[in-house]
């Protein structure tokens, strides 16, 4: 008995220990967000959740009027600090409001000002409303865009940010508002962005093609960019309401 009662406090911290990441016996799925609670989720360069990040109803959520009553100067992108991946194949669904904008980052190490300086991201945008609200001029200006005022291919959602455009024909995009659900699979061999059930686009990492595209444009003055193999995922505050639900990932 005395053995007995000394082994409930181990199997009740495995129990606690195994839900925070939940794997589908079947074919390796890991769930990062439960659905009930942030845990395993942090501020990037953080210990805590950052002011804002909340669970309603089964959905991570960004709420900016929670962010306004709290007194934080720090970022507010959030990691899945557990553990790194490498290869891996990820999925989630996502909805943004009208002008919303945000990103999913993979890759990620700390101690950078932000993940979007070292880390691909698949961008989360609303491609029909962000220009009609958001004044795009003057960042545009700075790359050459022959119309600044608009929205870009490669700022579009699906983009691998500022390298990779989105196939347009391909792409269905529920408007602002509502759901979408994105998958991102990685290998060093090939990268593909997915939406809504359809490939938007693939690359080959650390190609001849990537690196041009990566010393050429937005990152060119970015030396990390892209550099690393293996990272946390991120998810970004862009400063506009998120939410986030059925985030799962497998490893390839």
């Amino acid at each position: 008995m005395k053995n007995l009662l000394l082994l409930i406090p181990l199997a009740l911290a495995l129990c606690t220990c195994a839900s925070r990441n939940t794997t589908d016996d079947n074919d390796g799925w890991i769930s990062l967000f439960d659905g009930t609670t942030t845990d395993g989720w942090r501020g990037y360069n953080a210990e805590e959740m950052p002011p804002g990040w909340v669970v309603r109803d089964g959905v991570l959520q960004f709420d900016t009027e929670v962010e306004l009553e709290q007194d934080y100067t720090g970022g507010r992108d959030i990691i899945y600090g557990e553990r790194e991946f490498d290869n891996f194949e990820l999925e989630l669904e996502w909805k943004i409001p009208p002008g919303g904008n945000s990103g999913i980052f993979y890759h990620v190490k700390e101690g950078y000002d932000s993940p979007s300086l070292i880390a691909p991201e698949y961008q989360l945008i609303d491609d029909k409303g962000y220009a009609d609200i958001h004044d795009l001029t003057g960042y545009n200006s700075q790359f050459g865009a022959e119309h600044p005022e608009q929205l870009q291919d490669w700022q579009r959602t699906g983009a691998d940010y500022a390298m990779y455009t989105p196939d347009t024909t391909k792409k269905k995009l529920n408007p602002a508002g509502e759901w979408n659900s994105s998958r991102i699979v990685f290998t060093p061999e090939r990268a593909e962005y997915w939406l809504n059930g359809e490939m938007l686009l693939s690359f080959e990492p650390w190609s001849d093609d990537w690196q041009a595209k990566r010393d050429s444009g937005k990152w060119k003055n970015a030396p990390d960019y892209g550099k690393f193999r293996t990272g946390y995922i991120a998810l970004q505050d862009h400063g506009s309401p998120l939410w986030f639900r059925n985030i799962r990932i497998r490893e390839l």
